[in-house]
């Protein structure tokens, strides 16, 4: 973030006079409203126009969080002492975890891949890991990619949990098939 203010001039009456430089505008429209970067030339012209002087701040960058320091952000927002609870649960993050709380975040996506089934084992190409509702793995015949479903769908960390790491993975898209 810059460290140089810029200061506008905005009106303290009904009329909503905007200024650009030394001169008043009239009608000046929202979309056009001049900056200045000295404090006391805007003073000046605010004094001398009845009207104030506001700063500009910069809108802070949201930081990038995982699924799981997103919850710890969220569960601060309903605590008493949200600094407190965001020590004690991640003091490693804990200044990124800060910086989301007050400015915001976005979640990083986490990469999906379809992961196969190998042929030595089925006999064809067009097997994939499926995961049943109940967390029972099985073997999914595809004879195209446009039947690919969420339950083929599978995180790295899901990866590791099933034993999969060892199997020929394709990423998903953004539309939802592998590459």
């Amino acid at each position: 973030m810059s460290e140089e203010k810029l200061y506008v001039i905005k009106s303290r009456s009904d009329d909503e006079f905007y200024f650009s430089g030394d001169r008043v505008i009239p009608n000046w429209s929202d979309s056009l409203i001049s900056h200045f970067k000295n404090y006391e030339i805007a003073k000046e012209i605010a004094e001398e126009n009845n009207g104030q002087v506001v700063t500009l701040i910069e809108k802070p960058e949201k930081v990038v969080l995982t699924k799981e320091q997103a919850e710890i952000v969220e569960d601060a927002h309903v605590k008493v002492f949200p600094a407190t609870f965001i020590y004690s649960s991640n003091r490693k993050d804990e200044e990124l975890l800060m910086k989301a709380y007050v400015n915001g975040y976005n979640v990083v996506k986490e990469n999906k891949y379809n992961v196969k089934v190998p042929k030595k084992w089925c006999g064809e190409d067009k097997y994939y890991w499926s995961k049943e509702q109940d967390g029972t793995l099985v073997w999914e015949w595809l004879i195209n990619k446009y039947r690919m479903t969420t339950a083929l769908q599978f995180t790295m960390t899901e990866i590791e949990y099933y034993g999969l790491q060892d199997f020929e993975k394709e990423e998903v898209t953004d539309d939802g098939m592998g590459c």
